[in-house]
């Protein structure tokens, strides 16, 4: 069923949101968490349909999985009988491939279905074949599956040609099982290659240097139990800031590491908000107009690009003319069309989109062409003169859980439903 987000917008975000556990980092440590026998316990998990996907695949295979509340889960995954996960879902999400280097590294053997997941351009997946070729493994690729087999993994010295944080986690937790020593060097800085590597040392792995470009892994022969708790998502939290700067509100962003948010606390407040950094807080004040500025985006420190489509919003209502130069995902634009339709002036020439700033957003029915997307269109109505629909929400209900609740907290006006009969019903309750 056909579900959508309808927006009354014009009101100013006011209040504080808590922040749950990130998404990215949370697929990675789930995956990796089946390398041990024994049973290990993750929380600060996101409730979110990518989540739900991955434990059901990886029940599917033998893993016990104890869903203990809607943010902890116990997995065990001593029972594992199938090295080969072809389940139906695992298409629809990128992170399917975790799975290849924790059964790799377990078992010498893993076959997983090709990923699918957001469209938002090719992520290839040869840097990671390339580092668990480098290990020892033969992989093919045979009737839409990865096929990766090896007598036995041996430590080596890999150089990724590009920055990739799924390549580093992935190449991370094939060696951390593999004989002898591993160094990965151009390795990716990301906080959650950062959570994975803590996650698979708190199991019992060596593993050095995360959040470096060089990580150093000594392989060890078994992991034992462990118990866990996901950093928060960067992500979601610099979505609410945008949100709050959008709707010219004053948000405080609860249960965050602020240095995670730097980069774009930086941009925030070149264009004009207050940022005030707590221990583990960030709050977000937008009291004056919003000025241009340029942005690039860069793999960690640098800005991401994750959040590259809700900057995006908020520049086309800042004075003056902006250029957003997208630098790590092709079709990172394809939302473009979908604001414009919102009154928004952009122009895209290859990867950089020219903003001129207007004077405000007008309601529209727009579609989300993918997740952060979708956020940011949600956003674009939030700030937005009248009403707002925005379909095809089951993207952004990949990596926001509650969405719509935790911004109905801040004062938005916002609701779920499920036909046009309802979104008659909210414009005439909102009138």
């Amino acid at each position: 069923m056909e579900q959508y987000y309808v927006i009354k917008g014009g009101i100013p975000l006011v209040g504080e949101v808590e922040i749950g556990g990130a998404k990215n980092a949370a697929l990675a440590i789930l995956a990796a968490a089946i390398m041990a026998d024994e049973t290990v316990t993750i929380d600060n998990l996101p409730n979110v349909r990518d989540i739900n996907v991955l434990l059901d695949a990886m029940a599917e295979i033998g893993a016990r999985i104890d869903r203990v509340d809607e943010h902890t889960v116990k997995i065990n995954g001593s029972l594992i009988r199938e090295l080969c996960v072809e389940y139906e879902y695992i298409k629809k999400i990128r992170a399917s491939y975790y799975l290849l280097g924790a059964l790799l590294g377990k078992y010498n053997h893993a076959e997983v279905a090709l990923p699918g997941g957001c469209d938002i351009g090719s992520r290839p997946i040869d840097l990671h074949l390339k580092g668990f070729r480098a290990l020892g493994a033969d992989v093919s690729i045979q009737h839409g599956l990865i096929i990766a087999e090896a007598a036995h993994l041996k430590g080596t010295h890999i150089y990724l040609d590009k920055v990739s944080v799924g390549a580093t986690i992935n190449i991370m937790m094939a060696a951390a099982m593999a004989d002898g020593k591993t160094i990965i060097e151009n390795a990716a800085k990301e906080p959650h290659v950062v959570d994975v590597a803590n996650f698979l040392n708190s199991m019992g792995a060596r593993i050095r240097g995360a959040g470096t470009d060089v990580i150093r892994i000594v392989g060890v022969d078994k992991f034992h139990a462990t118990e866990y708790s996901i950093i928060p998502d960067q992500i979601e939290a610099g979505t609410f800031m945008f949100a709050a700067a959008a709707t010219k509100g004053d948000v405080t962003v609860k249960n965050v590491i602020p240095k995670h948010l730097e980069a774009t606390s930086a941009k925030l407040i070149e264009v004009g908000c207050e940022v005030e950094e707590f221990d583990d807080a960030v709050r977000v004040v937008a009291s004056k107009p919003m000025r241009h500025t340029q942005v690039t985006t860069l793999a960690y420190p640098g800005f991401p690009t994750d959040m590259q489509p809700q900057m995006s919003v908020l520049l086309g209502i800042a004075q003056g003319t902006s250029t957003v130069t997208e630098s790590i995902f092709e079709n990172r634009f394809r939302y473009v069309d979908e604001l414009t339709r919102m009154g928004a002036n952009i122009k895209v020439e290859s990867n950089i989109a020219i903003i001129n700033g207007v004077p405000g957003y007008m309601g529209a029915r727009v579609s989300a062409p993918d997740l952060r997307a979708g956020a940011a269109l949600v956003i674009a109505g939030l700030s937005a003169e009248g009403i707002t629909v925005v379909d095809n929400i089951h993207y952004i209900e990949r990596g926001y859980e509650q969405f719509e609740n935790k911004l109905c907290e801040l004062g938005a006006q916002i609701e779920k439903v499920c036909s046009e009969k309802e979104i008659q019903k909210f414009t005439l309750k909102v009138g």
